[in-house]
């Protein structure tokens, strides 16, 4: 389970039971995974996207990004992976599909932040 013990005391607490809990645990490892294949096919589905990343070398608003890949593994309630382009990639942590058909991630090192993917500039307008 990969409540710490802190929820899982206040969950109990207002009233989840040990089977409530295990269910909870496995519906969020679930989405997790869920998550993370919905955001690989989105990167192989896509040989260029656009973010709202501001980028140094980048004359656009928008900037387009050639993509390689998207390589996410999943423990729990964590999803981490290494995002590849053509000449670059960037640590991510975290990840999740939005209602226009974009994508946001959590990128490490060099940027840290969120940034919107999309597979063209109008969608993040």
């Amino acid at each position: 389970m990969h409540f710490d013990q802190r929820t899982q005391q206040a969950l109990r607490d207002v009233g989840l039971e040990a089977d409530d809990l295990r269910a909870a645990s496995e519906a969020v490892v679930e989405a997790v995974e869920a998550d993370a294949a919905a955001l690989e096919a989105f990167f192989d589905e896509h040989d260029t996207v656009y973010s709202d990343m501001d980028m140094a070398h980048s004359s656009s608003e928008y900037p387009e990004h050639a993509v390689e890949y998207l390589d996410l593994t999943t423990h729990a309630d964590e999803m981490r992976g290494w995002l590849r382009f053509d000449t670059w990639g960037v640590y991510v942590e975290d990840g999740r599909v939005l209602p226009d058909e974009s994508v946001e991630l959590t990128l490490g090192p060099t940027i840290n932040g969120r940034v919107r993917f999309a597979p063209d500039r109008e969608t993040l307008r």
